[in-house]
């Protein structure tokens, strides 16, 4: 049962999305925060829309702009109240006791009688079609996927499960073998071939081997793009957009012997490369920091076009609300726009240092069209030395250009379109 203070820190994790405009990853929990003040506060999160629309028309008047804390308290007791097991008389004692720690014990009896109606009307209310998108979202996916938006939705709105990356030196099967005598069930993927599902999350720290490098928090979808790209000794690999560097290390894992350039613009993100360089032990991996769409942080005198580019770019992440439910609160339409044309410069950026022959890996975790087969579709009709390559994996749809999966239990939505430079290319 949750008691106030875990209310508290949930409601303050909480406010700073839907108030303050950041995301989640941005809260800095109390160290002895329990893991139900993290289901807490993504399961409001992830409802927010549903919650709110279900409390703003129970109010009798909006709350105040200086008491929109109150509202947000009101979410996170109707989300307990509709999607937790704690009982309801504990669920409502508990919010209306966190009025305290706001010092606005004024609004007891207005939140005491809101999760009252809502507890009243719980039966009716969970039977109702509440996709909990923003509207222009909904509208958008339903754009773009008529035949499967009931299903996009549907997975945004669970939990995502714990997948692991096994290193390539360990058998995945006895990997598996290791983690069920450590009581961790598992199963194993048919398309990712060093993966293993988690069939309850856990603490890295009760992996085995995980300080050491045996294994690597990554989902099945991600986990592709170094096998799709498929780095071979002495390649000269760019990472573009590489943080934390999942990708670029699996990269390595692979081909050893390969020279990979793993380039960000966050030197705060480039750090945690380097921290799971060092705990992976690994030597070819070279770090930069810079803009994608810029060449500022290349030195073409003093290092070739590479051979393989991978290409993870920016985009909406509307293929991973699921691990990422504050998206819904803080991407908005505008940003779509602008996200594409940023594709469009890196994309035209990197092309150019692309050696002929060469092959460049575009991949997004988004599921929007105007981010991945159009965007693609455009860049090809663009550049007569560019062709596709068939990603033969028996992973997603057919898109006009590349491969897209849509969020199921097992993958993120994510998108792959493999691109090749003809050998008689100049530069772009």
């Amino acid at each position: 049962m949750a008691n106030s203070a875990t209310l508290e820190i949930s409601l303050s994790a909480i406010c700073s999305v839907v108030l303050e405009k950041r995301s989640l990853s941005a809260f800095c929990y109390p160290e002895d925060s329990s893991a139900e003040t993290k289901s807490l506060v993504f399961g409001t999160i992830r409802f927010y829309h549903q919650l709110n629309d279900i409390v703003t028309q129970l109010l009798k008047h909006p709350i105040e702009k200086d008491n929109l804390d109150i509202h947000c308290l009101l979410l996170l007791g109707a989300y307990q109240l509709l999607y937790s097991d704690i009982p309801a008389h504990a669920a409502i004692f508990e919010t209306v006791n966190v009025t305290n720690y706001l010092d606005k014990s004024w609004a007891k009896g207005l939140v005491n009688a809101i999760l009252r109606e809502v507890d009243r009307q719980k039966d009716s209310l969970q039977k109702q079609t509440h996709y909990s998108h923003p509207t222009w979202m909904v509208k958008k996916i339903k754009q773009n996927y008529p035949d499967h938006f009931e299903q996009i939705f549907a997975n945004n709105n669970i939990q995502a499960p714990m997948t692991l990356r096994i290193h390539p030196k360990y058998p995945v099967a006895d990997y598996q073998q290791s983690l069920t005598d450590e009581g961790i069930q598992s199963s194993l993927s048919k398309v990712a071939p060093q993966a293993l599902m988690l069939d309850k999350p856990v603490s890295v720290y009760d992996l085995p081997g995980f300080d050491s490098g045996a294994c690597y928090v990554q989902d099945a979808s991600a986990q592709l793009a170094a096998h799709i790209l498929d780095p071979q000794a002495n390649d000269y690999i760019l990472d573009a957009c590489s943080a934390p560097g999942g990708k670029a290390i699996h990269l390595s894992e692979l081909a050893p012997s390969s020279r990979i350039v793993a380039l960000d613009i966050d030197t705060e993100r480039l750090e945690r490369v380097q921290q799971n360089i060092d705990r992976f032990n690994i030597q070819n991996i070279e770090l930069k920091s810079g803009k994608a769409q810029d060449q500022d942080w290349h030195n073409p005198t003093d290092a070739p076009l590479f051979d393989k580019i991978l290409l993870d770019a920016p985009c909406s992440a509307t293929g991973v609300i699921r691990r990422h439910p504050d998206i819904k609160l803080l991407r908005k339409p505008k940003d779509i726009n602008a996200l594409v044309e940023l594709q469009s410069q890196i994309l035209e950026n990197l092309w150019s240092m692309l050696k002929p022959g060469g092959t460049l890996l575009y991949a997004t975790c988004s599921i929007l069209k105007a981010e991945n087969e159009f965007q693609m579709a455009d860049f090809l009709y663009s550049h007569e030395d560019a062709s596709e390559v068939k990603i033969d994996l028996d992973w997603g749809i057919k898109t006009v250009i590349g491969k897209q999966q849509l969020p199921t239990y097992e993958f993120d939505g994510f998108y792959y379109a493999k691109i090749k430079k003809s050998l008689c290319a100049t530069s772009s």
